[in-house]
């Protein structure tokens, strides 16, 4: 009776085989542009094998780090926390961090450019400094007046719910860089900064709403808002945008808020 012997090279391809059967062959069409190297954007290709169930950031990843370094954008977290890589992904803006690859038909080409209304320094990095600018301009902070108190400042349930949604801000600026009228007209604050102001207007530990409503009653404030509810379609944390911005507006018609 003879004796079965094994093959180790054909069992090693077969063990190979399994460990890719569930890869696909995407196309990622990238938007590059390198001032230092031309004046002008171009579409890049790259073929790579990814599993469809990971996301955006991990094929940016395979990019840059196994076929060319050279590519360039913001991430940090990777988990939808910070905000960082916020990107046009099949001409809407996402987190790149968020988006699976499966969900945005990898047969075709998946497209990847810089979010739009803001000035791109290289590739996918646009300069966020106006978009930042625009955040501090509404205070955002806690302004109260009298003395410090000696214990921490309560707030009931309901009052906290009052302004809860508008809490979860991660200013990646999908919102704002998906408004039409900030395309057109970087001056308006943009719904990031209305929704960072809502954050503060309407708290009730809070004593500083109407600076605020006066900052956003300016001619580049939230009377600029064409209410298209781009930016609540953007917003990767399901933040009511439109909602907020109307809420705005009615507190500064009836200064109650």
């Amino acid at each position: 009776m003879s004796t079965p012997t094994i093959d180790e090279h054909s069992s090693a391809l077969d063990e190979a085989e399994q460990g890719t059967s569930h890869l696909i062959t995407v196309t990622l069409r990238i938007r590059r542009f390198n001032p230092e190297v031309a004046a002008e954007a171009d579409w890049v290709d790259y073929q790579l094998p990814i599993d469809p169930k990971e996301r955006v950031l991990d094929a940016l990843h395979k990019v840059k780090w196994e076929i060319d370094g050279t590519l360039t954008f913001r991430r940090s977290c990777a988990h939808g926390v910070c905000g960082s890589d916020a990107m046009r992904i099949n001409g809407k803006n996402r987190l790149a961090c968020k988006t699976l690859i499966k969900d945005i038909n990898p047969e075709k080409p998946i497209t990847v450019e810089p979010i739009k209304g803001l000035t791109v320094l290289k590739d996918l990095v646009v300069d966020m400094e106006p978009f930042f600018q625009a955040y501090r301009d509404v205070m955002p902070f806690l302004i109260t007046k009298g003395n410090e108190p000696t214990r921490e400042r309560l707030q009931s349930a309901a009052d906290r719910e009052r302004f809860d949604d508008t809490t979860k801000c991660i200013l990646c600026a999908a919102c704002t860089s998906s408004c039409p009228v900030f395309w057109n007209d970087g001056q308006y604050f943009g719904p990031a900064a209305i929704v960072n102001a809502h954050r503060f207007i309407f708290d009730s530990r809070d004593e500083g709403g109407e600076q605020r409503l006066e900052i956003l009653n300016d001619k580049d404030g939230v009377w600029r808002c064409r209410t298209t509810f781009n930016c609540t379609d953007a917003c990767p944390r399901g933040i009511e945008v439109t909602k907020a911005i109307q809420e705005v507006k009615r507190a500064l018609i009836t200064r109650r808020f």
